[in-house]
């Protein structure tokens, strides 16, 4: 099902687009999900991870394995967050397109001026600093509707309606987009056309035995996640980085038998 990426600048009602976009889909029996970046965070001050590049970017790998697990043919998933890099969204659109979903980016179109004001209304561990909203306004990448990543875009002020029956053909009166090379696992392709027997592993001296059952994106993107946490645990020594690949066939062929 759809994937909606919703950007703008922080403190410009995406939050609010995002609850108005799940109560509509709600309404129409979709089974829908909020990826929040105020959740992500928990409890834990955003102006220390903005301030932080390597925490910031750990917030984004949050939101998109958060998404990623979530995307299947039934759920709706929205995605409530500044994403202001053009690079992450376009990952967003990779990642999209690996799961065969269609996508739509939200624009909630604000001035900076109008932004800063909003955020001096907010209760006090709500607000940005002085310091963390500048730099948040001017790393801001706008979408571009050129951009097959932001395609189709919905760019919305405060005073506008959502268009619902525009977002709603976007993402269900169209085909997704086919996935290609670079976003289509090989595993799973083999998976889904019903490949028997074993695949070949680029670099690895042991087959992967293709199981019975369909694998998902998200099922595998799990297991590459458990088994990088594993490496993480028990590194290998400099001369058996070489067989890090026939590692994970073995571990991908032990969670599959099970």
């Amino acid at each position: 099902m759809p994937l909606i990426v919703i950007t703008g600048f922080p403190c410009s009602g995406k939050t609010r687009r995002a609850n108005e976009l799940k109560k509509a889909f709600e309404s129409m029996s979709k089974t829908v999900h909020v990826v929040s970046e105020r959740d992500a965070l928990e409890e834990i001050n955003k102006n220390l991870y903005y301030q932080d590049p390597a925490k910031e970017k750990e917030i984004r790998g949050i939101l998109k394995s958060s998404a990623q697990r979530l995307l299947t043919e039934e759920n709706v998933v929205i995605i409530d967050a500044g994403n202001y890099i053009k690079g992450f969204r376009y990952e967003l659109y990779c990642m999209s397109k690996e799961c065969k979903t269609t996508q739509c980016t939200v624009h909630s179109l604000l001035s900076a001026q109008t932004s800063w004001s909003w955020n001096k209304c907010r209760d006090v561990n709500e607000k940005y600093t002085k310091e963390v909203f500048d730099a948040l306004i001017m790393r801001f990448e706008p979408p571009d509707s050129r951009n097959r990543w932001d395609n189709p875009l919905f760019t919305v002020l405060p005073e506008d309606s959502l268009p619902i029956l525009e977002l709603t053909d976007s993402l269900f009166a169209r085909k997704a987009p086919p996935p290609n090379k670079s976003t289509q696992c090989e595993i799973l392709s083999a998976s889904k056309i019903g490949a028997e027997g074993d695949i070949k592993i680029e670099g690895c001296s042991i087959p992967f035995l293709c199981c019975s059952r369909n694998l998902s994106a998200p099922q595998l993107a799990r297991f590459r996640r458990q088994f990088l946490a594993y490496t993480k645990m028990n590194p290998p020594r400099e001369n058996e980085i070489s067989s890090i690949p026939v590692l994970f066939v073995q571990f991908l062929n032990h969670r599959l038998s099970e």
